[in-house]
């Protein structure tokens, strides 16, 4: 592999407990400056992947290169390198927002000048410089976030790993971290892994998505792309007044349609390359079949359907039951 050539690199990366492979010869890379979103239902392996780059764990067999260290190699390297938000809020609420980060710049060996000079920008950044000499007891669950993230930047890091990072926030917190995110990317050339079970910051923020199921990267590419894997990425969505099955069936031989779903109700779902243009020959066929549409609808492929077209389910948002798995990665540890 070339360490410099990508922010993270892996190379038939692999991770036995006994005889269980939670992690099975995984290869990607995640060039510098891209934000990367790992998406996958609860069990399929992404938690212990982001174990491994974050040197949490110790791979099987394989090699994970990060931010130009090799993880096994050189760990203590590595965590020097990273930033890590974990899912649980882990800032301290007896101390003030300013001593939470002034704390960690400290861990990290940051001078004490450059780290005060870097804690006034960051918490600018995250609009809390009027809030910082309150306790973090006071903050609301938005204000905590955005303090960890400004915390999770203070040793200037080259990638910022992220889990979960608005789970359990309200609309307006959750688009507050959204804008802050987009605004980190647009002004550092930091790269971001986001592992989230929300479908629209991935599509939002992400500039590519792997979809991790059974230990293995089964999709990877941007959300345009993983939508254009899916053959008939337009649903056609109409109802019938009556012979549903009948109007399904002969619907099915059309060149048009990739698939032909019936609901309960006279409802059918034609998925298909090009919704709209091929409305008036839906039209006309049903109606050649004797029957009448009474309504209809065209909306394009979502990421959701997507995801469960490749896995065969939802994404499950059981996070708030575990600990995170990246409490504590990316903490130097003593010499």
């Amino acid at each position: 592999m070339e360490p410099e050539s990508a922010a993270i690199q892996t190379e038939n990366l692999t991770k036995r407990f006994g005889s269980f492979t939670a992690v099975e010869g995984v290869n990607f890379e995640v060039r510098r400056g891209e934000v990367f979103g790992l998406l996958g239902p609860n069990g399929a392996g992404k938690t212990t992947l982001v174990r491994m780059l974050t040197t949490l764990l110790p791979p099987t067999s394989g090699n994970a290169i990060v931010a130009g260290e090799n993880v096994s190699r050189h760990p203590r390297r590595v965590r020097q390198k990273i930033g890590v938000i974990p899912q649980a809020l882990t800032s301290d609420l007896d101390l003030t927002g300013w001593e939470n980060i002034d704390i960690y710049g400290a861990f990290y060996g940051v001078p004490r000048a450059e780290r005060h000079k870097r804690a006034r920008r960051l918490l600018d950044m995250v609009k809390l410089t009027e809030r910082s000499g309150d306790l973090v007891a006071t903050y609301s669950g938005g204000m905590r976030r955005r303090l960890e993230i400004a915390r999770g930047l203070i040793h200037s890091p080259q990638v910022l790993f992220l889990d979960e990072p608005t789970i359990g926030l309200d609309p307006q917190s959750r688009h507050a971290v959204w804008d802050l995110l987009m605004e980190l990317r647009s002004e550092s050339e930091i790269t971001v892994s986001l592992t989230t079970h929300y479908m629209d910051e991935a599509e939002q923020l992400c500039d590519r998505i792997a979809i991790v199921d059974h230990g293995k990267i089964i999709a990877l590419d941007t959300p345009v792309g993983l939508k254009r894997m899916v053959n008939g990425a337009d649903r056609v969505e109409i109802e019938v007044d009556r012979e549903a099955p009948r109007i399904a069936e002969a619907l099915r031989a059309e060149s048009y349609a990739q698939e032909v779903i019936e609901e309960s109700g006279g409802r059918l779902t034609i998925a298909t390359d090009d919704g709209a243009h091929i409305i008036p020959r839906l039209i006309e066929h049903v109606e050649a079949l004797g029957a009448h549409v009474t309504s209809l609808g065209v909306h394009r492929l979502s990421l959701e359907d997507v995801f469960i077209r490749f896995t065969g389910r939802t994404l499950r948002d059981e996070a708030a039951k575990k600990v995170s798995f990246l409490v504590g990665a990316g903490m130097p540890q003593q010499r």
